[in-house]
């Protein structure tokens, strides 16, 4: 990936040097600080064209707009600063990382949606005086990403504690992956914004919980209390933020042809890349820059088994060999693997995207593919990729045992995989860096602060409580 002398981002001389994540510019890297107030005023004109587009919500949603511009909305958005690098070739293949961890009280790209949506609601809490509460089903990264802009909200001035909360609805599998926050300190706060852990299943029942919550209790609610939920699962209030990853390429990076790479679950960021370039040119089938390339493991393979094989349930012939399965026949799967539903991460949790259809269709007229990648084949790699990343401020800890986000080093081994396998021969490969953390990088949200919840029962207790 060479870089061309950048447009409005500039590369950042201000960015301090020592800050995990944060790199200053180089020759082969350019940084855009802040990218939501410097995209404010397409990010807006995107908020109100995805506003006219949308089906009327079936339960509250705030407008499609966001705060008046002020210094309070640009240090709220200030960590939504992204930047790419250089990696290298491989292959004849150029390398180029988009990275969009900046935020250090996350380390991954939810902090670009989350600030979106929480600033929406602070829009509707100024124009009409009621306030909302967030209600969220996530894996964990949404809801440590969504409780910090509720924080940042409070910190820069922008909504009250009384005006903006949240509360979150995760499985038990992943509450080791949420960061502990301000918002838990103490007990009123943990009332005002409670996490709830569902211990009777997975990732698509706290789905449900949810969801079953906010359509059960919402008119309640807002009649005892005059507070708004907002369930925000909405596909729109991500592609929205994503767009501006297309916006930062437009302005940044040679306008030539690349695939962008990235670890999915429902490839809504790639659908909002997408979304980012369909704008910016007018055209339904952008010309350039817009093909893409599927990572996933083998716990949630449905999109790569849906594009290359035709069905959701697309699995190789294994052979047990040594401790291991292996299969050699299916180069899209992995050559090795512990099991044949390996969980690698339980970020990755969705089974049947809604929205494996329309990636399939991008797919087929942009370019691109997909690959599954295992444990082995990233545990294999790490070392590669642990030196490969270094340079550009992306620090992965020696013993990959203390890695708790496998985001960045799932899309790098699949990326590595698929040039090696001859599945990937494009000129130059980006790959968004959409998370990475370890242990070292934060502290759990402590046993104690997370509220189990068995029913819908428990959880509407939970919500009432917190709307009180």
């Amino acid at each position: 990936m060479t870089t061309t002398t950048p447009g409005p981002a500039t590369r950042d001389t201000t960015a301090p040097t020592d800050a995990p994540g944060t790199p200053a510019a180089s020759p082969e890297s350019v940084v855009c600080p802040a990218a939501l107030t410097r995209y404010d005023r397409e990010l807006r004109q995107i908020l109100a064209a995805a506003g006219d587009a949308a089906e009327t919500p079936a339960g509250f949603s705030p407008r499609w707009e966001l705060p008046e511009p002020s210094p309070s909305l640009e240090t709220f958005f200030a960590p939504s600063t992204m930047s790419a690098h250089h990696l290298g070739e491989r292959a004849g293949t150029r390398l180029g990382l988009l990275n969009l961890m900046h935020n250090p009280r996350t380390r991954t790209t939810k902090t670009f949606a989350s600030l979106v949506i929480v600033a929406r609601a602070v829009a509707h809490v100024r124009r009409t005086g009621e306030p909302v509460m967030i209600v969220t089903p996530s894996s964990a990264n949404k809801a440590t990403a969504l409780r910090d802009a509720v924080l940042r909200a409070h910190e820069a001035g922008l909504a009250t504690e009384r005006e903006l909360r949240i509360a979150c609805v995760v499985p038990s599998v992943s509450a080791t992956k949420l960061w502990d926050s301000p918002l838990a300190q103490d007990a009123e706060r943990r009332r005002a914004h409670p996490v709830a852990v569902s211990h009777g299943g997975g990732s698509a029942q706290v789905k449900e919980l949810a969801r079953a919550v906010v359509d059960a209790e919402a008119d309640a609610v807002f009649a005892a209390h005059g507070v708004r939920l907002w369930h925000t699962m909405d596909l729109g209030n991500y592609m929205v933020a994503d767009a501006v990853r297309a916006l930062f390429e437009r302005d940044n990076l040679p306008r030539e042809p690349r695939v962008h790479a990235h670890a999915v679950s429902s490839a809504f960021g790639l659908l909002g890349h997408f979304h980012g370039q369909q704008w910016h040119t007018g055209r339904q089938w952008p010309a350039e820059g817009a093909g893409y390339f599927l990572v996933q493991h083998l716990g949630t393979p449905d999109m790569v088994a849906s594009l290359h094989h035709g069905g959701f349930d697309h699995r190789p012939a294994w052979e047990a060999r040594d401790g291991l399965l292996v299969q050699s026949e299916d180069p899209r799967f992995p050559f090795a693997a512990h099991a044949a539903d390996e969980q690698l991460d339980p970020t990755f949790y969705t089974h049947t995207p809604a929205t494996s259809p329309r990636m399939n269709e991008i797919i087929r007229r942009q370019g691109g593919g997909g690959i599954v990648v295992s444990l082995v084949e990233c545990v294999e790699r790490y070392p590669a990729i642990r030196e490969l990343l270094a340079p550009h401020g992306v620090v992965l800890p020696s013993d990959p045992r203390r890695l708790r986000e496998w985001s960045l080093v799932m899309a790098l081994t699949g990326v590595f995989n698929a040039v090696d396998r001859g599945l990937l021969t494009d000129p130059e490969v980006l790959v968004h860096a959409s998370g990475s953390y370890h242990s070292g990088d934060f502290r759990p949200v402590r046993d104690e602060h997370l509220r189990p919840v068995d029913s819908l029962d428990d959880l509407r207790a939970l919500v009432r409580e917190a709307a009180a």
